[in-house]
């Protein structure tokens, strides 16, 4: 096997990707610190073909060197919006048929593996700070919970692996 130069890869140009058919899906990031955790959601929304990126509280917005160095670029495609409130977004996007679903380990959560997405519907997929996670009221807000199975000593993910664990997992079953 020979590895494929990025020439070979026949990725959309920025242009293409912006008229491209989106996944119906979201992410909002509730109050987020870490500007490469921000990148590197920027390049899972890229690769998946997300609708939009939220940025809410205090996740820090693009143009940002440290955001940059881990978006490489995707934060030109991906179509992305600061909102201050994660709440307010909240209720906005349910008025708009969105189902918002937070991830995060709760009460009667579904299990990531266990829950199936409907066709038609679009998810916004809310992720929470590093240390505190999805705000409580967002949690009590939201459609659902859904969890991601864990099976070691840790008691969660970094928010940028659980970004891509969630949007490939809705990516694959929206795709069947």
């Amino acid at each position: 096997m020979r590895k494929l130069a990025n020439e070979e890869l026949e990725r959309l140009t920025i242009e293409d990707y912006k008229k491209a058919k989106k996944t119906p899906l979201i992410i909002v990031l509730d109050n987020i610190r870490s500007l490469n955790n921000i990148g590197s959601v920027f390049r899972t929304a890229d690769a998946f073909l997300v609708e939009k990126i939220y940025l809410c509280g205090i996740t820090a917005k693009p143009p940002h060197k440290d955001i940059h160095k881990t978006a490489l670029g995707a934060t030109e495609s991906v179509a992305w919006e600061y909102r201050e409130s994660t709440m307010e977004l909240v209720e906005e996007l349910q008025s708009k048929d969105v189902k918002v679903i937070a991830i995060e380990q709760a009460e009667n959560a579904a299990m990531l593996n266990d829950f199936s997405v409907e066709d038609k519907q679009t998810y916004a997929l809310v992720f929470g700070n590093e240390v505190k996670g999805v705000a409580q009221e967002v949690v009590s807000k939201s459609d659902t919970v859904i969890e991601i199975p864990q099976f070691g000593t840790k008691h969660s993910l970094n928010i940028s692996v659980s970004a891509g664990v969630v949007v490939w997992d809705f990516w694959s079953k929206l795709n069947r």
